[in-house]
Protein backbone atom coordinates (compact mmCIF):
# COMPACT_ATOMS: atom_id res chain seq x y z
CA UNK A 1 0.00 0.00 0.00
CA UNK A 2 1.28 3.45 -0.88
CA UNK A 3 2.25 5.67 1.98
CA UNK A 4 0.66 9.12 2.29
CA UNK A 5 4.10 10.73 2.10
CA UNK A 6 4.71 9.97 -1.57
CA UNK A 7 6.53 12.27 -3.95
CA UNK A 8 5.21 13.61 -7.25
CA UNK A 9 5.58 11.35 -10.26
CA UNK A 10 6.60 14.40 -12.31
CA UNK A 11 6.30 18.18 -12.26
CA UNK A 12 2.57 17.70 -11.74
CA UNK A 13 1.05 17.78 -8.27
CA UNK A 14 -2.42 16.60 -9.31
CA UNK A 15 -2.87 14.02 -12.06
CA UNK A 16 -6.27 12.78 -13.24
CA UNK A 17 -6.09 9.87 -15.67
CA UNK A 18 -9.01 8.54 -17.71
CA UNK A 19 -11.61 9.29 -15.00
CA UNK A 20 -15.07 7.80 -15.44
CA UNK A 21 -17.95 8.47 -13.07
CA UNK A 22 -21.65 7.71 -13.45
CA UNK A 23 -24.68 8.01 -11.21
CA UNK A 24 -26.96 5.27 -12.41
CA UNK A 25 -27.52 5.87 -16.12
CA UNK A 26 -26.19 9.42 -15.87
CA UNK A 27 -22.63 9.62 -17.16
CA UNK A 28 -20.78 12.58 -15.66
CA UNK A 29 -17.06 12.01 -16.26
CA UNK A 30 -16.11 10.07 -19.38
CA UNK A 31 -12.38 9.56 -19.75
CA UNK A 32 -11.33 12.88 -18.21
CA UNK A 33 -7.59 13.64 -18.21
CA UNK A 34 -6.06 16.65 -16.46
CA UNK A 35 -2.66 17.35 -14.92
CA UNK A 36 -1.94 20.37 -12.71
CA UNK A 37 1.61 21.56 -12.14
CA UNK A 38 3.02 22.38 -8.73
CA UNK A 39 2.32 26.04 -7.98
CA UNK A 40 -0.02 26.44 -10.93
CA UNK A 41 -3.39 28.16 -10.92
CA UNK A 42 -5.66 25.88 -12.95
CA UNK A 43 -9.20 26.96 -13.77
CA UNK A 44 -11.77 24.48 -15.03
CA UNK A 45 -14.69 26.14 -16.76
CA UNK A 46 -17.96 24.70 -17.96
CA UNK A 47 -21.69 25.22 -17.82
CA UNK A 48 -23.89 24.53 -14.84
CA UNK A 49 -24.48 20.84 -14.30
CA UNK A 50 -21.58 19.49 -16.38
CA UNK A 51 -19.71 17.89 -13.48
CA UNK A 52 -17.24 20.51 -12.24
CA UNK A 53 -17.97 19.92 -8.56
CA UNK A 54 -17.86 16.16 -9.12
CA UNK A 55 -14.36 16.71 -10.47
CA UNK A 56 -13.32 18.61 -7.32
CA UNK A 57 -14.74 15.88 -5.10
CA UNK A 58 -12.58 13.32 -6.90
CA UNK A 59 -9.47 15.42 -6.41
CA UNK A 60 -10.04 15.68 -2.67
CA UNK A 61 -11.07 12.05 -2.34
CA UNK A 62 -14.71 12.62 -1.40
CA UNK A 63 -15.71 10.54 -4.43
CA UNK A 64 -13.97 7.58 -6.02
CA UNK A 65 -14.01 7.13 -9.80
CA UNK A 66 -15.69 4.14 -11.40
CA UNK A 67 -12.40 3.75 -13.26
CA UNK A 68 -9.25 5.78 -13.78
CA UNK A 69 -6.74 7.26 -11.34
CA UNK A 70 -6.45 10.32 -9.11
CA UNK A 71 -2.81 10.91 -8.14
CA UNK A 72 -1.97 13.74 -5.73
CA UNK A 73 1.63 14.48 -4.75
CA UNK A 74 2.63 11.09 -6.12
CA UNK A 75 -0.02 9.15 -4.19
CA UNK A 76 -2.80 7.23 -5.93
CA UNK A 77 -5.80 8.02 -3.72
CA UNK A 78 -7.30 4.59 -4.47
CA UNK A 79 -4.46 2.98 -2.48
CA UNK A 80 -5.33 4.81 0.74
CA UNK A 81 -7.52 3.33 3.43
CA UNK A 82 -10.18 5.54 4.98
CA UNK A 83 -8.02 6.75 7.88
CA UNK A 84 -5.05 7.42 5.60
CA UNK A 85 -7.26 9.34 3.20
CA UNK A 86 -8.64 11.45 6.03
CA UNK A 87 -5.11 12.43 7.05
CA UNK A 88 -4.12 12.99 3.42
CA UNK A 89 -6.93 15.51 2.93
CA UNK A 90 -5.10 17.88 5.26
CA UNK A 91 -3.02 18.81 2.23
CA UNK A 92 -6.11 20.48 0.77
CA UNK A 93 -7.84 23.72 1.61
CA UNK A 94 -11.39 23.88 0.23
CA UNK A 95 -13.33 27.11 -0.22
CA UNK A 96 -16.97 26.25 -0.83
CA UNK A 97 -19.65 28.13 -2.75
CA UNK A 98 -20.85 31.23 -0.90
CA UNK A 99 -18.45 30.59 1.99
CA UNK A 100 -20.42 27.77 3.66
CA UNK A 101 -19.71 29.24 7.10
CA UNK A 102 -21.11 27.88 10.34
CA UNK A 103 -23.89 30.36 11.14
CA UNK A 104 -23.68 29.75 14.90
CA UNK A 105 -19.95 30.55 15.06
CA UNK A 106 -18.15 33.86 14.96
CA UNK A 107 -15.72 34.64 12.17
CA UNK A 108 -12.80 33.75 14.45
CA UNK A 109 -14.38 30.44 15.37
CA UNK A 110 -15.05 29.63 11.73
CA UNK A 111 -11.49 30.40 10.62
CA UNK A 112 -9.97 28.58 13.59
CA UNK A 113 -12.16 25.50 13.21
CA UNK A 114 -9.54 23.29 11.54
CA UNK A 115 -6.81 24.55 13.86
CA UNK A 116 -8.73 23.36 16.91
CA UNK A 117 -9.26 19.95 15.29
CA UNK A 118 -5.93 19.36 13.58
CA UNK A 119 -3.27 21.15 15.64
CA UNK A 120 -2.11 21.51 19.23
CA UNK A 121 -1.90 25.28 19.03
CA UNK A 122 -2.80 27.18 22.17
CA UNK A 123 -5.79 29.51 22.22
CA UNK A 124 -3.39 32.44 21.78
CA UNK A 125 -1.67 30.69 18.87
CA UNK A 126 -4.99 30.02 17.17
CA UNK A 127 -6.06 33.63 17.66
CA UNK A 128 -2.80 34.86 16.11
CA UNK A 129 -3.12 32.50 13.13
CA UNK A 130 -6.76 33.52 12.60
CA UNK A 131 -5.79 37.19 12.49
CA UNK A 132 -2.96 36.42 10.07
CA UNK A 133 -5.29 34.54 7.72
CA UNK A 134 -7.88 37.31 7.82
CA UNK A 135 -5.20 39.86 6.92
CA UNK A 136 -4.20 37.71 3.95
CA UNK A 137 -7.76 37.92 2.61
CA UNK A 138 -7.95 41.67 3.31
CA UNK A 139 -10.27 41.52 6.30
CA UNK A 140 -9.54 43.29 9.58
CA UNK A 141 -11.49 43.65 12.82
CA UNK A 142 -14.19 41.14 11.90
CA UNK A 143 -13.18 38.32 14.25
CA UNK A 144 -16.13 38.78 16.58
CA UNK A 145 -18.77 39.26 13.91
CA UNK A 146 -21.31 36.59 12.99
CA UNK A 147 -21.66 35.44 9.36
CA UNK A 148 -25.08 37.10 9.17
CA UNK A 149 -23.40 40.48 9.75
CA UNK A 150 -21.16 40.13 6.70
CA UNK A 151 -21.69 40.90 3.03
CA UNK A 152 -21.55 38.12 0.47
CA UNK A 153 -18.02 39.02 -0.59
CA UNK A 154 -16.83 39.14 3.02
CA UNK A 155 -18.30 35.70 3.70
CA UNK A 156 -16.42 34.31 0.71
CA UNK A 157 -13.16 35.74 2.03
CA UNK A 158 -13.77 34.35 5.50
CA UNK A 159 -14.23 31.00 3.79
CA UNK A 160 -10.87 31.52 2.07
CA UNK A 161 -9.24 32.35 5.41
CA UNK A 162 -10.65 29.14 6.89
CA UNK A 163 -9.35 27.16 3.90
CA UNK A 164 -5.75 28.38 4.36
CA UNK A 165 -5.63 28.30 8.15
CA UNK A 166 -3.99 24.86 8.40
CA UNK A 167 -1.44 25.74 5.69
CA UNK A 168 -2.52 23.40 2.89
CA UNK A 169 -0.39 22.88 -0.20
CA UNK A 170 -3.38 22.70 -2.58
CA UNK A 171 -6.28 25.18 -2.62
CA UNK A 172 -9.61 24.33 -4.20
CA UNK A 173 -12.16 27.03 -5.03
CA UNK A 174 -15.74 26.06 -5.89
CA UNK A 175 -17.45 28.85 -7.88
CA UNK A 176 -15.85 31.61 -5.75
CA UNK A 177 -17.54 34.56 -7.51
CA UNK A 178 -21.06 33.25 -8.13
CA UNK A 179 -23.70 35.90 -7.39
CA UNK A 180 -21.23 38.72 -6.71
CA UNK A 181 -21.17 42.09 -8.45
CA UNK A 182 -18.26 42.93 -10.80
CA UNK A 183 -16.38 45.06 -8.27
CA UNK A 184 -16.46 42.43 -5.52
CA UNK A 185 -15.66 39.75 -8.10
CA UNK A 186 -12.50 41.65 -9.04
CA UNK A 187 -11.56 41.87 -5.34
CA UNK A 188 -12.13 38.13 -4.87
CA UNK A 189 -9.96 37.42 -7.91
CA UNK A 190 -7.16 39.59 -6.51
CA UNK A 191 -7.33 37.74 -3.19
CA UNK A 192 -7.12 34.35 -4.94
CA UNK A 193 -4.06 35.51 -6.89
CA UNK A 194 -2.49 36.91 -3.71
CA UNK A 195 -3.04 33.67 -1.82
CA UNK A 196 -1.69 31.50 -4.61
CA UNK A 197 1.44 33.61 -4.97
CA UNK A 198 2.18 34.39 -1.32
CA UNK A 199 1.50 30.87 -0.04
CA UNK A 200 3.05 29.10 -3.07
CA UNK A 201 0.06 26.79 -3.35
CA UNK A 202 -1.26 24.80 -6.25
CA UNK A 203 -4.70 26.26 -6.96
CA UNK A 204 -7.64 24.64 -8.74
CA UNK A 205 -10.76 26.72 -9.33
CA UNK A 206 -14.02 25.72 -10.98
CA UNK A 207 -16.21 28.43 -12.40
CA UNK A 208 -18.37 29.51 -15.32
CA UNK A 209 -17.35 33.18 -14.86
CA UNK A 210 -15.07 33.85 -17.84
CA UNK A 211 -13.92 37.29 -16.67
CA UNK A 212 -12.75 35.80 -13.39
CA UNK A 213 -11.26 32.74 -15.08
CA UNK A 214 -9.05 34.81 -17.37
CA UNK A 215 -7.83 36.91 -14.44
CA UNK A 216 -6.72 34.12 -12.14
CA UNK A 217 -5.69 31.26 -14.45
CA UNK A 218 -2.27 30.12 -15.52
CA UNK A 219 -4.17 27.61 -17.67
CA UNK A 220 -7.84 27.02 -18.41
CA UNK A 221 -9.59 23.78 -19.24
CA UNK A 222 -13.09 23.52 -20.73
CA UNK A 223 -15.18 20.61 -19.42
CA UNK A 224 -17.69 19.31 -21.94
CA UNK A 225 -19.43 15.91 -22.00
CA UNK A 226 -17.28 14.52 -19.22
CA UNK A 227 -13.89 15.43 -20.68
CA UNK A 228 -11.50 18.37 -20.86
CA UNK A 229 -11.86 19.29 -24.52
CA UNK A 230 -9.57 22.36 -24.56
CA UNK A 231 -6.62 23.33 -22.36
CA UNK A 232 -4.36 26.37 -22.74
CA UNK A 233 -3.03 29.54 -21.14
CA UNK A 234 -5.39 32.53 -21.09
CA UNK A 235 -4.13 34.27 -24.23
CA UNK A 236 -3.89 31.09 -26.27
CA UNK A 237 -7.28 29.93 -24.97
CA UNK A 238 -8.93 33.10 -26.30
CA UNK A 239 -7.55 32.32 -29.76
CA UNK A 240 -8.54 28.65 -29.94
CA UNK A 241 -10.71 27.98 -32.99
CA UNK A 242 -12.73 25.23 -31.26
CA UNK A 243 -16.33 26.48 -31.68
CA UNK A 244 -17.21 25.14 -28.21
CA UNK A 245 -14.54 27.36 -26.66
CA UNK A 246 -15.65 30.41 -28.60
CA UNK A 247 -19.32 29.85 -27.75
CA UNK A 248 -18.53 29.56 -24.04
CA UNK A 249 -16.17 32.54 -23.96
CA UNK A 250 -18.65 34.82 -25.69
CA UNK A 251 -21.79 33.42 -24.07
CA UNK A 252 -23.60 32.75 -27.33
CA UNK A 253 -26.97 31.03 -27.16
CA UNK A 254 -26.42 29.14 -30.40
CA UNK A 255 -23.55 26.80 -31.10
CA UNK A 256 -22.25 23.25 -30.53
CA UNK A 257 -22.82 23.42 -26.77
CA UNK A 258 -26.56 23.99 -27.24
CA UNK A 259 -27.41 23.09 -30.83
CA UNK A 260 -29.12 19.99 -32.26
CA UNK A 261 -25.76 18.32 -32.92
CA UNK A 262 -25.16 18.26 -29.15
CA UNK A 263 -28.52 16.61 -28.50
CA UNK A 264 -27.74 13.99 -31.10
CA UNK A 265 -24.39 13.05 -29.54
CA UNK A 266 -25.12 13.39 -25.83
CA UNK A 267 -26.56 9.89 -25.38
CA UNK A 268 -27.49 9.30 -21.77
CA UNK A 269 -25.80 12.47 -20.61
CA UNK A 270 -27.87 15.01 -18.72
CA UNK A 271 -27.48 17.78 -16.21
CA UNK A 272 -26.15 16.56 -12.88
CA UNK A 273 -28.83 17.25 -10.31
CA UNK A 274 -28.32 18.75 -6.88
CA UNK A 275 -28.67 15.31 -5.38
CA UNK A 276 -25.49 14.09 -7.04
CA UNK A 277 -23.35 17.14 -7.55
CA UNK A 278 -24.71 20.48 -6.45
CA UNK A 279 -25.08 23.51 -8.65
CA UNK A 280 -21.94 23.02 -10.70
Amino acid sequence: MAEASGRPESEYEVILEDLHKSFGSLRVLEGLDLSVRQGESMVVIGGSGVGKSVLLKHIIGLMRPDSGRVVVDGVDLATLEHRQLTRFRRRFGMAFQEGALFDSMTVAQNVGFSLRRLTDLSAAGIRERVQECLRLVRLDNVEDKMPSELSGGMRRRVGFARAIAHEPSILLFDEPTTGLDPVITALIDEVIIDLSESLHTTTITITHDMTSAFRIADRLGLLVDGRIVALAGPQEFRRLDDPRVQQFIHGKAEGPLTGPERSATSGNRAHVTAGSEGES
